[in-house]
């Protein structure tokens, strides 16, 4: 569908970035999944073939392959790059220390490395804070965030008291949201969309275009009036002290060693050392 669209409407294919993955059960063979280099070889020369193009922008891992060897992986992807199929790499839905094994393996055998990480983020799932986004901001790795609006959670639509319209959230297979916090998210989002003269669900994707480590945020839109009400989130304008409140209602939990690395490394912070200096 995707291929025939760029035909249809004459768009010149060097002005698109087209990303796909690899990693899913294609077929019932044992070959027909996961990340080896036969499975890989041959779903980029599937995927090329039904996009009706000779290479493709970003081509990312699902998750990781347990059966795989990830030094496998990097290496085939590097080939890809090579013979020119795949212009980058990325990753998705991978632990921190995974990312970073893959970066430093890439980074000793000078070959391609990951550009990307695909992850669920999000004014309700801010889980990646923890290790994540320190790893990507630190590698400068590009984060591309996938549900921000919590599978409609940050839209408004679903009520606390268990009212629930048709929508993606009510089947959806991953129980990674968290309910409570997103309706707490909501208390502060509802006013200030009001104050705003803008909708919930594009406060909650500007908050995300607000971070640092996010590259890109891939819309979930399904019908036409709710991609052009997505699109407007890149107008949206917080103060700091909009921000601040998100930012503190949304916030993650304490947990070790968050703590205890704050605590302890004090005495190497630029406020730290002032008052050592003092």
């Amino acid at each position: 569908m995707i291929g025939q669209a760029i035909k249809n409407l004459g768009i010149n294919r060097d002005d698109l970035v087209l990303a796909t993955k690899v990693r899913g059960t294609m077929g019932k063979s044992q070959n027909d999944l996961g990340l080896s280099k036969k499975h890989v070889i041959q779903q980029v020369d599937a995927s090329l073939k039904r996009l009706g193009t000779d290479y493709i922008d970003l081509y990312q891992i699902h998750t990781a392959d347990p059966l795989t060897p990830i030094e496998e992986t990097i290496r085939t992807l590097d080939d890809l790059v090579r013979s020119g199929k795949i212009r980058y790499f990325g990753a998705s839905n991978i632990a921190a220390w995974q990312l970073m094994k893959a970066l430093s393996y890439s980074k000793y055998n000078h070959l391609d490395s990951f550009s990307s990480l695909q992850a669920n983020y999000s004014l309700d799932v801010r889980d990646a804070e923890r290790e994540l986004v320190p790893l990507l901001l630190d590698q400068k790795v590009g984060m591309m965030i996938w549900s921000p609006l919590s599978g409609g959670l940050l839209t408004g639509k679903y009520k606390r008291d268990g009212q629930k319209e048709e929508g993606r959230l009510n089947n959806f297979p991953f129980p990674s949201f968290h309910e409570e916090r997103a309706y707490d998210v909501l208390d502060v989002l509802t006013p200030m969309a009001e104050e705003k003269n803008t909708t919930i669900a594009q406060l909650a994707l500007a908050w995300t275009l607000n971070q640092p480590v996010v590259t890109s945020v891939i819309i979930g839109a399904t019908k036409q009036h709710q991609l052009e009400d997505n699109l407007k989130a890149i107008d949206v304008v917080f103060t700091e002290e909009e921000l601040a409140q998100l930012d503190e209602v949304s916030k993650l939990p304490g947990e070790y060693p968050g703590g205890v690395l704050e605590v302890m490394t004090q005495d190497r912070s630029a406020s730290g050392s002032n008052f050592l200096n003092a």
